[in-house]
């Protein structure tokens, strides 16, 4: 049995969980709304903003002439295959450099210089190197991604309780065994974390690909609705792309959880 205080708690915890999902639908359905209406009114010009009523009307549009699924999954294979990649890569380079301090001090500048070169400018090169073709776009996304992933993991790592390891050490455990045992399992969480913000990069790197060269996919639709001048398909490729962003955020979100349990 529960005490009455235990009791009230949960009633507590249960209310601000109501309360949070609740407002999360208030804002978007208020914001909707409010976006029509002023467009309806035409307080704000619908040809250059388009309203909700226009971007359904699109989507629907694009799924009667069997474009819409085609462009939803070459997006989302690029985004799906460029993450997985760049997650490998950046957790092998990470475990490297924490194994080994010589290769983490020489290749440290190089790894932050990468990291802060804007990579859109690389565009034209990978173009010449790759072709005009999905593989451009995928390592576009790749690079986006791979040096964000190298840093946070590694920093994650380094940072593991020198206390621990020192245990770990007095009983001959060798650094091989110190990496699996207690670095890598001990960083769960921030490896979690990581992902979620590596899984927006790559969607956003495979869409500046896309806009660059590319003939299927949502960033194709934004940069062909912008030549013609059409907005509407504009605005929806972009709603379209923020629900996909949050469904993939919140598959890690579901991943996180159940490492929680």
């Amino acid at each position: 049995m529960y005490s009455n205080e235990h009791k009230e708690y949960l009633k507590k915890v249960k209310r601000n969980k109501y309360t949070v999902v609740f407002f999360k639908v208030f804002i978007i359905l208020f914001f909707l709304i409010a976006w029509e209406v002023l467009a309806r009114l035409e307080i704000i010009n619908p040809f250059l903003t388009s309203s909700p009523s226009k971007i359904i009307n699109t989507i629907i549009e694009l799924y009667k002439q069997n474009n819409l699924f085609i462009h939803i999954w070459t997006t989302f294979y690029e985004t799906i295959v460029s993450f997985s990649i760049a997650t490998t890569t950046g957790l092998l380079i990470a475990s490297i450099l924490w194994i080994s301090p010589t290769i983490s001090k020489i290749l440290d500048p190089y790894l932050t210089v990468l990291n802060s070169l804007p990579k859109v400018s690389l565009g034209p090169l990978i173009i010449i190197w790759m072709g005009a073709n999905t593989k451009s776009i995928i390592f576009m996304a790749i690079l986006i991604t791979v040096f964000t992933m190298i840093i946070n993991i590694y920093n994650a790592f380094i940072n593991t309780d020198k206390q621990k390891i020192l245990l770990l050490r007095t009983f001959n455990a060798s650094k091989v065994q110190i990496f699996t045992k207690l670095v890598l399992r001990g960083n769960i969480k921030s490896l979690v974390n990581t992902l979620k913000i590596s899984i927006s990069l790559s969607l956003i790197g495979v869409i500046m690909g896309e806009l660059l060269v590319s003939k299927k996919g949502l960033g194709y639709l934004i940069t062909y609705g912008s030549q013609v001048f059409n907005l509407n398909l504009v605005i929806a490729s972009i709603f379209i792309l923020g629900i996909m962003s949050y469904l993939l955020y919140l598959s890690v979100d579901l991943l996180e959880k159940k490492i929680n349990k």
